[in-house]
């Protein structure tokens, strides 16, 4: 996907004569090299080659599957090393191995202070300093110690214990003490609301919790009395140390408080005598996001997060101790705790973020000072699609405000490097020269981003991939599976596929007739898709059997997870997602509309930050909510003299009516059919964040919570008042 070339004829003709000079420069080195590699067997074939290679292939040869990684097809992987079965093996194995590496690091908070802005608004800025880190021995200490004091304040093995904090070290070292004194860990999301918390409390009737100062002041201290079981709140920040005006029956206590309680010669004892858990014991119970409804508790064996991680691992190459994690997305999601999970099995630094202060420019930074990826340089990060795409849209902006010098210079150059990639060729000059400003965003060394938790667009990663000087492991899972189903290869360039099935799970497709998707489809077998593996979870806590229907275990005694999710199997064994069963919508007059589909095609339209199409079934034809660019619908609205605050233009019928006509205009140069198109929109002035209710914090669309937020949206454009 090329940028439009629009270009001043002398630039042009310097420039490919600049590249013809530096190719036939190089051109007998990088060969020789290439035969020299060749000849020592140190790799098979160019990138360009490795990228066609068979990923995956059907084991029974049938267009269906089961699918398995070219190097499982015998047998399927089920932990890292031999013997470490369990969580708290793999952390003891790696603090044994990396004890004095820095393993998880926090940046020390200098000041805060308020910082006014131009339209009159004070937000928060913070000024941080370096990272303080924990060794991987000191690390273990305190997980070890931690768990002891849990221990001795009446927590069971077995029993469990739940987690409310945001990303930071603290969580991770709560998760691993829970692992060594089998305590399954209830895990919540931090933005999750009132009803949803204590509905994920009482289920699994837990009465210790770990959270965070500011979480239990703001949302939890106001539905402890919905929670009757709770009786320890153990606060992971030092600050206060005594907590008064908590209901009787209640404790407050702070983590470090509960770590000296783990040391005293009384409790040492039951640390040594504690009793480790088996593979099959639960690790985790993890509360979805709610996306579809009331969150459900996944229960995650320690084998099947190990299983997981093994899979995941074998797809970044020379993954080692010398590698830096960025963490910043919630711990509560399958995609960070397997991420960080797999960084501590190989002796990697993990270094804690957030969303606020991840960039230079991010919103809890203060002008002037540095981020967190300036700081910490990582080699490491896992990201999700609509950040991804908010840096993409964010650096075409800025692309657009450059001279016509400069912006000549980065059109030429990116798509060059878009051409030198396709064949698996470098581009040293371009990296340095051009990407090198681009790429220090996320701190200048990154060598492998993850993507997962909603597809990706092909824009946005071409973008990263060009920009970022990086490869994109684009992957696929879900909490049921551990997060584990597909990564692609990071030599594979090709766009819109997650890749071939990991080593430690395979994949088949079922046929659904109602969608018309069945594997003797033509010139790809198509179908639902359904995991198999040891890292496919043990099901949904205290759900009916009957209401299960999605997990089931085959003849082999192997469990399958349905994920209702559509897919294509390629030539190569990549899959592509294509559909989802839930997102597809069938209007009054007999045609289908794949909602997924529509958003991922309309949100590369520059005018639109987030999208969620809606249809009714009684309804002829699609409607939309639409949360706008600033920049773009501002611009828009000064070229055809509509004024107004950015409220008003949200409401304005002449706005709404340009917007529907670029959406439009978009949706049929994607080659979208008139019947998939909004014809009706609504702006929306808000953002749609975790905060807001309407999305995950993995950013996917609540569709139940945003039909409610617009029902009077909805009325209106359906029945034209």
């Amino acid at each position: 996907m090329k940028l439009k070339e629009d270009l001043n004829p002398m630039l042009l003709l310097l420039f490919h004569l600049m590249v013809w000079i530096y190719t036939f420069i190089t051109f007998l080195p990088s060969y020789l090299l290439s035969w020299v590699s060749r000849s020592d067997g140190i790799f098979y074939g160019t990138e360009e080659e490795r990228a066609k290679r068979a990923k995956a292939r059907s084991v029974l040869g049938r267009p269906e599957g089961p699918y398995r990684a070219v190097s499982a097809i015998k047998r399927l992987a089920t932990m890292l090393q031999p013997g470490v079965d369990t969580l708290d093996k793999m952390f003891e194995y790696a603090a044994m191995k990396f004890p004095h590496r820095d393993c998880l690091g926090t940046r020390e908070v200098i000041s805060e202070e308020d910082e006014r802005q131009s339209n009159g608004k004070v937000f928060k800025k913070v000024v941080l300093g370096d990272y303080r880190w924990l060794s991987y021995e000191e690390t273990y200490t305190a997980a070890s110690q931690l768990g002891s004091g849990l221990a001795s304040l009446g927590q069971r093995p077995k029993t469990n214990i739940a987690i409310f904090c945001e990303t930071r070290a603290e969580w991770l070292i709560a998760a691993h003490a829970c692992f060594m004194y089998n305590f399954p860990l209830v895990t919540l999301y931090s933005t999750l609301g009132g009803p949803a918390i204590a509905h994920g409390l009482n289920e699994t009737q837990v009465t210790h919790i770990i959270t965070s100062r500011e979480l239990l002041e703001t949302r939890l201290k106001a539905i402890l009395i919905e929670v009757p079981r709770l009786q320890y709140i153990i606060v992971v920040d030092n600050t206060p140390t005594s907590w008064p005006g908590y209901p009787r029956g209640i404790s407050v206590h702070n983590m470090a408080a509960v770590q000296k309680l783990g040391i005293r010669p009384e409790n040492g004892k039951s640390a040594r005598e504690r009793k480790q858990p088996l593979p099959s014991d639960i690790a985790v119970i993890m509360y979805t996001s709610g996306s579809t409804g009331v969150p459900k508790g996944v229960m995650i064996s320690h084998s099947n997060i190990l299983a997981g991680i093994t899979g995941m691992a074998e797809r970044i190459p020379n993954l080692c101790e010398e590698d830096i994690y960025i963490a910043y997305l919630p711990l509560a999601h399958v995609l960070e705790l397997s991420a960080e999970l797999v960084c501590i099995s190989h002796g990697c630094s993990i270094g804690y973020s957030s969303p606020q202060t991840l960039a230079d420019q991010s919103t809890k930074i203060k002008r002037g000072s540095k981020g967190d990826t300036s700081v910490l340089q990582p080699t490491l990060m896992a990201a999700v699609p609509e950040i991804m795409d908010r840096i993409y849209k964010n650096v075409m902006t800025k692309v657009e405000e450059m001279n016509s010098v400069q912006r000549t210079l980065f059109i030429l150059a990116y798509n060059y490097k878009l051409e030198q990639l396709a064949k698996g060729y470098s581009t040293p000059l371009c990296d340095r020269f051009v990407f090198r400003k681009v790429r220090s965003l996320l701190g200048g060394q990154t060598r492998v981003l993850l993507s997962g938790g909603a597809p990706l667009s092909a824009a946005t990663q071409r973008f990263m991939n060009v920009c970022f000087c990086c490869p994109v492991g684009q992957g696929y899972g879900l909490t049921e599976t551990c997060g584990a189903g597909t990564i692609s290869e990071l030599w594979d360039y090709s766009t819109g596929r997650v890749g071939g099935p990991l080593v430690c799970c395979e994949i088949k497709l079922k046929d659904w007739m109602e969608g018309g998707y069945r594997s003797i489809d033509r010139p790809h077998p198509r179908g639902e898709i359904l995991i198999g593996g040891p890292n496919v979870t043990m099901g949904y806590y205290k759900n009916d059997p009957k209401k299960q229907e999605d997990f089931f275990v085959d003849e082999n005694n192997q469990r399958w997870f349905c994920t209702g999710d559509i897919g294509e199997f390629h030539e190569d064994g990549c899959l592509k997602i294509i559909d989802r069963k839930k997102d597809l919508v069938k209007l009054q007059a007999g045609e289908y509309v794949s909602l997924g589909k529509v958003e991922a095609v309309l949100k590369n339209c520059s005018l639109i930050d987030n999208i969620c199409v809606y249809a009714n079934s009684d309804e002829i034809y699609v409607i939309g909510f639409v949360v706008p660019n600033q920049k773009h619908l501002l611009a828009l609205a000064e070229r055809y003299g509509v004024r107004g605050s950015w409220e008003e233009l949200c409401n304005s019928k002449t706005m709404e009516e340009l917007v529907l006509k670029m959406l439009t205009e978009a949706a049929l140069a994607a080659q979208l059919e008139r019947f998939e198109i909004p014809r009706k929109i609504r702006l929306s002035p808000e953002p749609w964040t975790p905060e807001t209710g309407l999305v995950t914090d993995a950013f996917k669309l609540k569709r139940k919570e945003l039909k409610t937020h617009y029902q009077d949206d909805i009325e209106r454009m359906y029945g034209g008042k």
